[in-house]
């Protein structure tokens, strides 16, 4: 009877922890699958590239935003983000005075990227991006007081392209680096396209 007894305690003790395991992993995976929220925010490396542009100097400017990720399976999910991007070119105009204007476009970019977490942490991301301008001018010798100029030359809407890395800490903070490519033109009939390269820091609930 004290040998049954004694069997029947450690088989429910067996039972006990590993439903325990289960719940946690269950736990684990449920955690694993929720949507995330987020900030993010950081600096921009922008110019323009095309057969009708001389090789512009890059604008030096910052994004800033909301991410979500959707996650799908352990190791994909989409992330979706809302971001404003300051963009544009620098320009030497050539002459004695070495005169410069700083072009700039600014976007809300919302990038719908695909993300596959090739190990713990660390997803690789590409996907379309689409760009709604929202600031277009020309600021004369940028350091100086001569001001900035409106324009309204530029299109409205960019259809591009986003792929980039990410590194993401258990605690929620991440690091981004990430490539922007307009693939539709920035002015009517003229060869110009965004090109943004971009490093970032955020954080996910």
């Amino acid at each position: 009877m004290m040998k049954l007894f004694k069997l029947f305690s450690v088989s429910a003790l067996l039972l006990g922890a590993a439903a325990v395991s289960n719940a946690q992993e269950d736990a684990s995976n449920a955690d694993s699958m929720a949507i995330s929220f987020g900030v993010k925010g950081g600096v921009n490396f922008a110019t323009v590239t095309g057969n009708d542009v001389d090789s512009p100097d890059s604008r030096t400017s910052f994004h800033v935003g909301v991410v979500a990720e959707f996650p799908l399976a352990d190791i994909f999910s989409i992330q979706a983000e809302a971001l404003y991007s300051g963009q544009g070119f620098d320009f030497d105009f050539e002459g004695p005075d070495g005169d410069k204007a700083e072009f700039q476009l600014d976007y809300i970019n919302v990038p719908v990227l695909a993300k596959v977490y090739v190990v713990k942490g660390l997803s690789i991301e590409a996907g379309p991006q689409f760009s709604f301008l929202v600031n277009e001018e020309a600021d004369l010798n940028p350091n100086s007081d001569d001001g900035d100029f409106d324009l309204n030359e530029a299109e409205t809407f960019e259809f591009g392209v986003a792929a980039g890395l990410t590194f993401q800490t258990e605690m929620g903070l991440f690091a981004t680096g990430r490539y922007n490519v307009g693939l539709t033109e920035i002015y009517k009939d003229v060869d110009a396209k965004n090109s943004v390269f971009q490093l970032g820091i955020g954080y996910k609930f």
